[in-house]
């Protein structure tokens, strides 16, 4: 019994010291992304520093290059990839927005064995294409469609979808779903692209919708690529005397959009739960990194999710929560 207390004891101890020291993460992370004073990307940028809780915690380390405008995004974005390459990191999250300016700089970091994760701007093909592990976002496309498609349940024919930032390829990707979306209900869509100054430009937008509607009374269907863009549009729907006359709606939340969403001056709004493509995208990339684990899922979709009338009061309740 004494050598059977030694042996007990011995072995407790064995397994005390194995559970209280891990392996520990090593993985130094670069998270390509958004202007921070745009309130899409804060929410991008509320699940980088969540998910760099769990990176720090095990002595890895996660930076977040952004970009300064929005009038050379492809090169600039690019140029963000290779600035990651040179701080010598294992891995980068970058959205692909402009895969002609982008994929060669992209393809450089997987070639020096950087893993890449594709998030927010970007699909599986690409992903695969390039040689990066996976791709968390939404499919712009296919929630574009959903869009075109809500419009045409709402009775709208002739529809607009205002692009302040042309030549994105996430955002062309859902003017066309949009389109796509809306001959499908029998009506027609078509794009209107603003220069890409106007990005963030509220008066710029307002006044380029409120003259596009006046222009042409049949209009009456608007969808912006942006929630912030879908402030500006609010405003020159009602310059135009336009609302509650047409359906309008927006990629994207915002707490002034989901406000329009509850008084019923805006009809939708699509959710692509940014925070979960930042937040899973870094955590993946790190477990791959330290681990070597593979998710079977790919692509990673976290959207998308129609916001309306009908759900609004739960959408709002993860709004105060900072997290949509």
């Amino acid at each position: 019994m004494k050598h059977m207390k030694h042996f007990c004891a011995a072995l407790l101890a064995t397994t005390i010291v194995s559970f209280a020291a891990p392996a520990a993460f090593a993985a130094n992370i670069a998270v390509v992304g958004g202007k921070t004073d745009d309130e899409f990307w804060n929410r991008i940028k509320k699940g980088v520093d969540d998910a760099r809780l769990v990176v720090e915690k095990n002595g890895g380390q996660v930076s977040y290059l952004q970009l300064q405008t929005y009038d050379n995004l492809g090169p600039d974005a690019a140029q963000l990839v290779r600035t990651a390459i040179s701080q010598g990191v294992e891995g980068i999250v970058v959205p692909n927005w402009v895969p002609e300016a982008e994929d060669e700089a992209i393809k450089a970091a997987i070639d020096a064995g950087i893993k890449v994760i594709l998030m927010n701007a970007g699909s599986i093909e690409k992903a695969r294409e390039l040689g990066a592990i996976n791709y968390v976002g939404s499919d712009e496309f296919v929630a574009g469609k959903a869009g075109g498609e809500y419009l045409g349940s709402k009775g709208a024919k002739n529809v607009i979808c205002v692009n302040t930032v042309p030549g994105a390829a996430n955002l062309e990707a859902r003017c066309k779903g949009v389109i796509d979306g809306i001959t499908a209900k029998g009506g027609k869509g078509k794009q209107l692209p603003l220069p890409a100054t106007s990005f963030g430009d509220q008066t710029a937008i307002a006044e380029a919708v409120k003259a596009t509607l006046l222009q042409d009374d049949t209009i009456d269907g608007v969808i912006n690529v942006s929630a912030t863009d879908a402030d500006a549009a609010a405003s020159g729907i009602s310059q135009a005397g336009k609302v509650g006359k047409l359906v309008h709606g927006t990629f994207d939340l915002n707490a002034s959009g989901l406000a329009r969403i509850k008084d019923g001056s805006q009809t939708f709004a699509i959710d692509q739960q940014p925070y979960l493509q930042s937040l899973l995208g870094v955590t993946l990339l790190a477990s791959t990194i330290d681990y070597g684990t593979a998710l079977p899922t790919a692509p990673v979709l976290t959207g998308p999710g129609i916001v309306d009338a009908s759900n609004i009061d739960a959408t709002l309740a993860g709004v105060e929560k900072g997290a949509r």
